[in-house]
C-alpha cells in the first residue's frame, strides 16, 4: 500500500500534458518555503493500492493524449520507491507515461530501479550552494547533485525544477553557478522556474506552526524575468510555471 496525501485529476502543473497526480505523504526536508507541510509527517495519509491508482488513471486516460500521464510527487515520493516501482511497472504495462517529482535526497538500490521505470524526473534543484540549500532546506544538496549526474548517464529525460526566493534562490552569482554546473547535460529538456507564493501559509497556522518566511515578499515580475534571462544561455528551454 501505498501512503497518499491527496490526489489531483487533470494535473497541467507536474509534467507534460494532462496528468494524474498523486501526492505521497512523508518528506525528510524541512524547504522553508514548502507550501504543502501537512505532506512532512511520515505518519498520516490515506493508503492506496497500487491497483486502485491504475484504475483512476485508466479512467482518465483518454484526457491524456500523446503527453499526459501519472506524476507522482509529494512530500518525497522516493520514501515509498518499493511500491512506487510496482505502480510505475503497472502503469506502463497499460501504456501510461509515468513521471516523478523528487528531491533527490534517495539515491541506492531501490531508488534506482525506481529512476529506471521512470519517463521523466522532475528533479528539485532548491539551490547550487551547500550552506544555502542547508538553510533552506535542512539537508545536504549532495544526493541531489549525485542523482541529477546518474540520471544523465542513464540517458533518460529530466526536467529541473528551481523555486524563485527573495532573498534566499535569486542570488545572481548563484543562479549563474547552477547554470554553469548543468551547462553539458545532454537530457535535461528544460528548467522551469517556480516564483514563491504564500497559498501554503493558512496551512501552517493550521498546523500550530510559525511560516518560516513570514513576511517574505513573492517575486516581481522584474526579479523573474532577470531569473529567466541569466539560465537562458545554459539549458535548452526556461519556463515559468
Amino acid at each position: 500500500m501505498l501512503k497518499v496525501h491527496s490526489v489531483e485529476t487533470f494535473g497541467t502543473h507536474e509534467g507534460p500534458g494532462i496528468r494524474l497526480v498523486i501526492f505521497t505523504q512523508g518528506c525528510h526536508f524541512r524547504c522553508l518555503y514548502c507550501h504543502n507541510p501537512d505532506t512532512q509527517a511520515l505518519n498520516g495519509g490515506t493508503d492506496m493500492s497500487v491497483e486502485e491508482i491504475v484504475r483512476l488513471a485508466e479512467k482518465q486516460k483518454a484526457y491524456f493524449g500523446t503527453e499526459g500521464g501519472v506524476t507522482v510527487s509529494g512530500g518525497e515520493p522516493t520514501i515509498h520507491a518499493k511500491e512506487l516501482l510496482k505502480l510505475f511497472q503497472a502503469l506502463h504495462a497499460k501504456n501510461i507515461h509515468t513521471a516523478l517529482d523528487t528531491n533527490g535526497a534517495l539515491v541506492n538500490d531501490d531508488t534506482k530501479k525506481l529512476y529506471a521505470e521512470t519517463d521523466l524526473l522532475l528533479l528539485d534543484t532548491k539551490h547550487i550552494d551547500e550552506t544555502k540549500h542547508q538553510t533552506l532546506t535542512g539537508m545536504s544538496n549532495e544526493n541531489t547533485l549525485a542523482l541529477a549526474k546518474y540520471r544523465e548517464s542513464t540517458r533518460k529525460s529530466m526536467w529541473l525544477r528551481y523555486v524563485l526566493v527573495p532573498g534566499y534562490s535569486d542570488d545572481e552569482t548563484d543562479l549563474v553557478r547552477l547554470g554553469e554546473h548543468f551547462k553539458d547535460y545532454q537530457y535535461i529538456d528544460r528548467i522551469e522556474i517556480l516564483p514563491y507564493h504564500t497559498l501554503g501559509a493558512y496551512k501552517y497556522e493550521k498546523l500550530g506552526r510559525k511560516d518560516p518566511l513570514e513576511g517574505v515578499s513573492v517575486p516581481d515580475k522584474t526579479m523573474i524575468t532577470k531569473t529567466v534571462e541569466i539560465l537562458k544561455p545554459y539549458f535548452r528551454k526556461v519556463t515559468v510555471r
